[in-house]
């Protein structure tokens, strides 16, 4: 078994067809993540109503779409997903994009997340 192996079994690592998450802390009321987008890929339209999120961008740019406009948050920056905002995270570049989230909430679970548009054919409720 190598290093790969042990971090994709871990229950804080998960893979997506986007890309790939690891949850770096947890708590009562707040979650950290480090969240790695595949070039051109983005995750689903949704929105969220236990939950606040902040993301910082730390390697690449993000194109966020909030609330049906679209902003494009460069490497450095961060940008606050209010709780109930519709949101997505899109990597327009060539390269990966990291970016860390910090949810702030009184549910953070995976299921608090109603999709109301997603390029992978799971939209139309909750997770």
């Amino acid at each position: 078994m190598n290093e790969t192996d042990t971090v994709d079994t871990s229950p804080l690592f998960d893979r997506r067809p986007w890309g790939t998450f690891t949850v770096l802390d947890e708590g009562d009321n707040f979650k950290v993540k480090r969240i790695e987008v595949l070039p051109g890929k983005r995750l689903s339209y949704q929105k969220h109503a236990h939950r606040a999120e902040h993301w910082v961008v730390v390697k690449g740019a993000a194109k966020v779409t909030l609330d049906g406009q679209e902003i494009i948050v460069p490497l450095g920056k961060a940008i606050d997903i209010p709780l109930g905002a519709a949101h997505r995270v899109e990597n327009p570049g060539g390269n990966n994009l990291i970016f860390i989230e910090v949810q702030r909430g009184s549910y953070l679970g995976e299921d608090d997340i109603v999709r109301l548009d997603d390029d992978f054919g799971r939209a139309g409720g909750r997770v």
